[in-house]
């Protein structure tokens, strides 16, 4: 369906042809509609799907441009996904003259406070940051017309359900409310029951969610050799661009020290890092300038990357919807990608569970051996010689060269040129990761035959890929502070407000683990 046909002004449209969009994705084409007419949506979209775009436009559609309050509020786990989406939500309504306000942790807070004081239609901005500002008395919601929940199972991973319920307090109880989520468990449909109002429930077919462009492996391994395993697998693999994503802040830390270690091009991202460090490493990982790009899943949330041709699942993901959000990093545009995701015996229902949901079966590679990883190095290093050559060849005095040419022969010299342009003595560098707790049993049984037993889920409740364990219990707890930035400066948590317009009836409900 074109945009034409979806009752959108020519303003927008002018805009949406300068940004090269011609036809809906599937879940613009059925939640614009829904939203134009009011009604409150829950969308389930991984991120690369327009989502942004799909409660975007008919929020602009609907802004008052003679109306200075915030009319429109959107609710985003992390700065980098508030910053995009305030640049994209800034662009599509720059022909409508819509102000569009970002506010979130980690930056000053007194720009911010003058821009909301100049005016703002739309504020996007990180629970915590906008907990602040509602604190402050330096924001205005009393006159939202729609609030948009934006990733909200990552919200709801980090811990951010107490600082959601505050914002709602804060908006009228009469509003339209849009939720999106790249998954779906039991807490973010309850979230609906609660809190919206005969909510239309969008779902993207897992077909439409996975891509063809991706051939996926796994390797299975033991945990403590994981890691010579990946760096061999990197030197045979040589990507030119790859994410890399690690399940807590210290794998994502440790693993990209240890590849530095051995040589790699690598730079790690997550919510402890400043906003200034995170974008600084974001742009270099655009530009090329770093090969290996280590991230926790919200940290790369939004992230949005032409050219990754290899995306690595250190730590398989609990659920199986955010592993199809992890390899939608790539395959992109037409292009080819490649995922590998590293498995242990324990976990193997887990990768069965992600194949249930992409129908697609994941191909088994085998680890490679040192040799064919040094082989694999001294392939990259041969077209490097080359380069050396033709900047050096008249640079060297010419009495040592005669000496080194009377003391070793062609080969000797050519072999230990290439040994050195492919860094052959940081293959073997001493490095160990820390060990990670191991995630739940599924299904419980025999995790190491493919398929498993069926002895009945010895970790039960606790598991959270069914929907559960948002509050209560330690393994969520530990998994909430793995990318809420710290608590002095970055503003995602602080300072819970209870100001604001009364709730809506039944808002005192607990999660519990067992739904």
């Amino acid at each position: 369906m074109k945009f034409s046909e979806l009752g959108l002004t020519q303003d927008l449209l002018t805009a949406i042809e300068k940004h090269g969009y011609v036809e809906a994705t599937p879940i613009q084409e059925k939640t614009i509609p829904l939203t134009m007419a009011g009604k409150d949506v829950i969308g389930q979209a991984q991120t690369g799907t327009g989502k942004t775009a799909a409660f975007g436009l008919p929020i602009l559609e609907m802004i008052d441009n003679d109306n200075k309050d915030v009319q429109a509020l959107v609710v985003s786990p992390t700065r980098e996904l508030a910053i995009q989406t305030q640049e994209e939500l800034f662009k599509l309504g720059r022909d409508k003259h819509v102000r569009v306000q970002a506010v979130f942790g980690g930056a000053d807070i007194r720009r911010q406070i003058n821009g909301l004081n100049h005016g703002a239609h739309i504020v996007v901005g990180t629970p915590g940051r906008l907990i602040d500002h509602i604190r402050r008395g330096t924001i205005n919601l009393s006159h939202v017309k729609t609030l948009v929940l934006d990733e909200a199972d990552e919200m709801l991973n980090m811990g951010f359900l107490e600082d959601i319920e505050s914002i709602l307090k804060a908006v009228p109880d009469e509003r339209q409310t849009l939720l999106f989520s790249a998954t779906m468990p039991a807490a973010i449909k309850r979230i609906g029951v609660q809190f919206m109002t005969n909510p239309e429930h969008i779902q993207i077919a897992a077909k439409e969610l996975t891509t063809d462009l991706v051939d996926q492996y796994y390797v299975r391994v033991r945990d403590f050799e994981k890691f010579d395993v990946l760096t061999r697998i990197l030197d045979v693999q040589q990507p030119q661009l790859a994410i890399m994503f690690g399940r807590t802040k210290r794998r994502v830390d440790e693993l990209t020290r240890g590849l530095e270690l051995r040589g790699f091009n690598a730079a790690g991202i997550h919510g402890d890092l400043t906003q200034q460090k995170r974008t600084q490493v974001l742009k270099q990982f655009k530009n090329g300038e770093i090969r290996i790009l280590v991230a926790t899943d919200v940290a790369a949330r939004g992230l949005d990357v032409s050219g990754v041709d290899y995306v690595y699942n250190f730590d398989i993901p609990q659920d199986s919807e955010s592993y199809v959000h992890r390899i939608g990093r790539t395959g992109r545009a037409g292009a080819h990608g490649t995922s590998v995701t590293f498995i242990s015996n324990a976990e193997m229902d887990y990768l069965k569970d992600i194949e249930k949901l992409t129908k697609k079966r994941m191909q088994p590679l085998k680890p490679y051996t040192h040799e064919e990883a040094l082989a694999g190095r001294m392939s990259v290093a041969a077209a490097s010689v080359d380069a050396i050559v033709k900047t050096t060849a008249n640079v060297a005095d010419s009495e040592l060269v005669d000496q080194l040419a009377e003391k070793y022969d062609a080969r000797e010299l050519a072999a230990a040129l290439l040994g050195s342009a492919a860094n052959v003595e940081e293959m073997d560098a001493e490095f160990k990761l820390s060990h990670e707790r191991p995630l739940p049993h599924k299904h419980g049984g025999n995790g190491g035959r493919r398929g498993g037993g069926n002895r009945g889920r010895r970790d039960g409740d606790r598991r959270h890929g069914n929907g559960g364990g948002y509050r209560g219990n330690r393994g969520q707890r530990e998994r909430r502070s793995y990318d809420r930035g710290s608590r002095t400066g970055s503003g995602d948590r602080s300072q819970r407000g209870h100001s604001g317009a009364p709730r809506r009836q039944s808002r005192n409900f607990v999660i519990k683990n067992n739904d």
